[in-house]
């Protein structure tokens, strides 16, 4: 029974070290996603007029309606 144990342990231990490398190449994704996303708006406040397309921007989702409030919730997928 011992060994029987054993073989399970390890098997459980290697899900797991399996599941920590996952989540490891996740958060780094993440992280590069976040510099990607920061580099790249980075480089957009220096193109020539940012500010103005800025502007219309904010006067275009204060004239048009949100999609969001257009549809109805998923009530299956509320959980």
């Amino acid at each position: 029974m011992k060994g029987h144990k054993q073989s399970r342990t390890d098997l459980l231990e290697k899900k797991v070290q399996a599941l920590i490398g996952v989540v490891q190449r996740l958060l780094d994704e993440n992280a590069y996603i976040k510099d990607l996303a920061v580099g790249t708006l980075e480089t957009i406040k220096q193109m020539p007029d940012y500010e103005q397309a800025i502007e219309e921007l904010k006067k275009k989702v204060v004239e048009e309606p949100s999609e969001t409030k257009k549809t109805k919730p998923d009530r299956k997928n509320s959980k």
